[in-house]
């Protein structure tokens, strides 16, 4: 019988898995309930999928609206139907680039950009998801989505293999910044490896892969959870006296240290346990947006 946890498993998902196959697979491991994804990994991608469990899933948007990076490993020269290895080629051009070019290249695509998704995405058009009308041979017209390219830098050039490192927001498709990579520098280029090494506070050095759950046995599993409160680490915090952790955790609207209009706040009861998120609509107001049950909470882990 599934018992729920509370917390994080940081995951190093392996190729193959969908997003939501390694979270099956982690549930099963954990003998856990309720759970989620912070954000998805394609399936021949592998790297860092932050977990959430139980009381933690009230929490997940923190992180799916984090800054992540990836290690990127494009083939210039080629251009494939899926942007990835998972569709056939369509275009090839011979490769005619340095790195003096590459960098230079590299250097435009930072900042803000407007980004169109593509057709072998899960955004929903029409009821159906995009790679559903992909796979019918439909294509239909995107609009394009404002995205941030914090990081875009060049680890490797060695013949035809362009291996980069980028840090971007929520919504940014790899796949595509690929493709327009490749299209920039004049030759075309497709996405043949892509590894997520960070996730908000998270390393892909702090993640467990699923051999080493399956070694671990449940308990042993179930003592990789972080605690719920690793979520909120980027939120303003108040520490609440008893009377007052009373009412917020009863839904009420409280008086709260001056704050700006629409300011989210971690709010902390006695004992620093983690009681919910709370809104300011008004400044010195706080009301909750989202409330913690009852129960203990994992540990905290080492950012050192």
């Amino acid at each position: 019988m599934a018992h729920p946890q509370d917390g994080v498993l940081l995951l190093d998902k392996p190729a193959g898995f969908s997003s939501t196959q390694a979270l099956a697979r982690s549930k099963r491991l954990l003998g856990a309930g309720k759970a989620g994804h912070t954000g998805t990994l394609d399936p021949f991608a592998t790297g860092l999928l932050p977990l959430v469990f139980g009381e933690a899933t009230k929490f997940a948007r923190f992180l799916i609206d984090a800054p992540k990076s990836y290690r990127a490993t494009l083939e210039l020269g080629v251009e494939t139907t899926t942007g990835d290895t998972e569709g056939v080629p369509t275009i090839k051009r011979p490769v005619a680039v340095d790195e003096s070019m590459i960098d230079e290249v590299l250097g435009t695509f930072t900042g803000f950009l407007d980004q169109v998704p593509p057709m072998h995405s899960a955004i929903r058009v029409r009821g159906k998801r995009l790679y559903e009308l992909a796979r019918e041979g439909v294509e239909v017209e995107r609009a394009a989505r404002r995205i941030e390219i914090q990081e875009l830098e060049r680890i490797s050039l060695e013949g035809e293999k362009l291996v980069i490192s980028v840090t971007c927001s929520k919504g940014t498709y790899v796949r595509a910044l690929a493709v327009e990579l490749g299209r920039a520098l004049g030759c075309g280029a497709y996405l043949t490896a892509l590894r997520r090494t960070v996730a908000g506070p998270f390393r892909i050095e702090q993640a467990a892969t699923l051999e080493e759950l399956e070694r671990d046995g449940v308990e042993g599993a179930r003592a990789r959870l972080l605690c719920v409160e690793v979520l909120v680490t980027g939120l303003p915090r108040w520490d609440a006296a008893a009377d007052a952790a009373l009412r917020f955790t009863q839904g009420q609207v409280l008086d709260c240290p001056p704050a700006a209009r629409g300011d989210e706040f971690a709010v902390f009861g006695p004992g620093g346990r983690l009681l919910g998120v709370g809104r300011c609509g008004s400044p010195g107001r706080i009301a909750p947006v989202r409330l913690m049950a009852t129960g203990d909470s994992p540990k905290l882990p080492d950012f050192a």
